[in-house]
């Protein structure tokens, strides 16, 4: 609780500091997430997920502005746990893990030309949702898929990352943005030999719209 409260009072801290009006928006796009490591899936791989939600944007100065956001964000990973090839016909069984958080980035962005800019900044996480995915394939095509939701009490409620990004404003409403946050916080509770400093990683792309 005490986590939620301090990324709070940085979005609340972001009004004190603005120069102008803040200008509020909206953000969706992809996410292209990894887990560091992962309790012995050796051959994991990086799972597509989304991103979506608001933000709000305080300028500071001409080239400097405060940016936090609210995110729904769809992380994890994804392994290939077989493949076999028998005649002319190839099966393979996908595992994927999805991580659900509610993301809190505050961005403090440099506007290295009126149209583009560099950003960096912590990330406050908040776990709402894990599951299992598996999906068997034939030849490309899904034969079997199931969910199994996951004990969240096996898995800590608040991860912390750092971001760093770029972006690009086509007119002054309408942007992409790119970034990297790395996660900090090992997400399991308790770890073993075989399950050691789990963090999340995501590289994320998508579109800004910024109301008038």
């Amino acid at each position: 609780m005490k986590k939620l409260f301090l990324g709070l009072g940085l979005v609340a801290g972001t009004f004190a500091f603005a120069q102008t009006s803040p200008t509020f928006g909206i953000k969706g796009g992809m996410n292209v997430s990894s887990l560091s490591k992962d309790g012995g899936l050796e051959d994991q791989g990086s799972k597509i997920g989304f991103n979506g939600g608001i933000f709000l944007n305080a300028p500071i100065s001409e080239q400097f502005s405060i940016q936090p956001e609210v995110l729904y964000n769809n992380l994890g990973s994804k392994v290939t746990v077989t493949e076999v090839n028998l005649g002319n016909d190839n099966y393979s069984a996908e595992y994927a893990r999805h991580l659900d958080y509610i993301s809190v980035p505050v961005m403090a962005q440099f506007m290295a030309t009126p149209n583009f800019y560099i950003e960096a900044g912590p990330q406050f996480s908040f776990l709402v949702d894990a599951r299992d995915k598996y999906k068997n394939t034939k030849n490309g095509s899904t034969e079997d898929a199931e969910s199994y939701s996951l004990d969240k009490d096996n898995f800590k409620n608040f991860d912390f990352g750092l971001g760093l990004g770029i972006g690009y404003y086509f007119t002054p409403q309408i942007g992409i943005n790119a970034r990297y946050t790395a996660g900090l916080t090992d997400i399991y509770k308790s770890n073993s030999e075989s399950r050691d400093n789990v963090k999340n990683n995501v590289f994320q792309v998508g579109l800004n719209f910024k109301f008038k």
